[in-house]
């Protein structure tokens, strides 16, 4: 089970990455914005895909990781982007919120690494979340 719930948060990882890169690719004035976020959920899917036991591994995945991950994300349909920032930076909110939950509602039945891991890259999510709408409101 845990095997499965790893594979499936590094695709759900690897998914988001997609939906920053598109963002990215449709508006790049939001690059100094997301950069940081984007490098983050790049992070937690090496993280996810390596085994990393500990959410502070996921701060600096290593330069062939990073560069493995862009080239998945390349080679995926890039997902819709809205045509202005504001809606843009709305929808990957709402991605990450919705994939923190997710996150949150399965940490609940997998061992204690990989519980501890979800549950410190929802809460991340979570922030992502708040910092991707903070200037909305």
């Amino acid at each position: 089970m845990s095997a499965r719930a790893r594979a499936r948060a590094a695709r759900d990882s690897r998914g988001l990455l997609r939906q920053y890169d598109a963002v990215l690719a449709a508006h790049p004035a939001l690059a100094e914005r997301l950069r940081p976020l984007r490098a983050e959920v790049a992070a937690h899917a090496v993280a996810f895909e390596e085994g990393a036991a500990s959410p502070t591994a996921t701060a600096s995945p290593s330069a062939t990781a990073s560069a493995s991950l862009s080239a998945t994300a390349s080679a995926s349909p890039s997902p819709a982007v809205p045509a202005d920032e504001r809606s843009a930076l709305a929808a990957l909110a709402a991605a990450e919120r919705s994939l923190a939950a997710q996150r949150a509602e399965a940490l609940l039945d997998v061992p204690g690494e990989l519980a501890r891991l979800l549950a410190a890259v929802a809460a991340a999510g979570a922030g992502h979340a708040y910092l991707l709408t903070k200037g909305d409101q």
